[in-house]
């Protein structure tokens, strides 16, 4: 990664890039979170016109972009790049929100992992084997959140189980705002690497 150094701005975002890459450094990763953050979510609001899943998207926009952080290439501003992942994500989470119910699998895609099996277009009737496939796809699901920790699996069972807001599964698990937030993101990331193992034993 060469340093484009072209702004101010794209001075101060590399500096913190490489800290986060080279050292690992969480206030690295903070810092990048807290400037653009407002900025992500805002745009994800105007896109998705539902505060929850502009939190949803918002976050996962950064744990994506964290996670793929050494693919970025400075030739583009960093903030270019993270608002470019925003938008294929909420792209990708509106269609397929308008293909079924919400579900935990809607944002795995958000997340960047892979779909086991493809989704039927919509304006298509299922075939037998595809009603099949997607009985097998939410019994792959259940399995996966079955195996994560009991916290995340809560948190999990709340949110996309029982339907609950972000301040409803705040107070109804006695943690704050941001706990339930960070605790999703990490179930999420779980989960991405769960159905992989699921999908191998069935």
């Amino acid at each position: 990664m060469e340093n484009p150094c072209t702004t101010e701005k794209a001075r101060r975002d590399y500096v913190l890039l490489r800290k986060a890459l080279d050292n690992n450094d969480q206030k690295a990763y903070a810092e990048l979170m807290s400037l653009y953050r407002d900025s992500i979510y805002y745009m994800l609001m105007k896109i998705v016109k539902n505060s929850d899943d502009a939190e949803d998207l918002t976050l996962e926009t950064f744990g994506k972009a964290f996670r793929y952080l050494d693919k970025y290439t400075p030739q583009y501003a960093f903030s270019t790049w993270l608002f470019r992942i925003a938008v294929n994500n909420s792209i990708d989470y509106i269609r397929h929100k308008n293909n079924s119910p919400q579900c935990i699998e809607e944002d795995l895609a958000n997340s960047g992992a892979q779909l086991l099996i493809d989704r039927t277009p919509s304006t298509t009737t299922a075939t037998p084997e595809q009603e099949v496939m997607e009985k097998q796809r939410i019994k792959m699901l259940q399995l996966a959140v079955a195996q994560l920790p009991d916290k995340y699996r809560k948190v999990v069972e709340l949110r996309y189980y029982s339907e609950l807001s972000y301040d409803e599964i705040s107070q109804q698990l006695g943690i704050s705002l941001s706990n339930v937030k960070i605790q999703l993101l990490r179930a999420k990331n779980m989960l991405s690497e769960l159905m992989v193992n699921v999908r191998n034993a069935i």
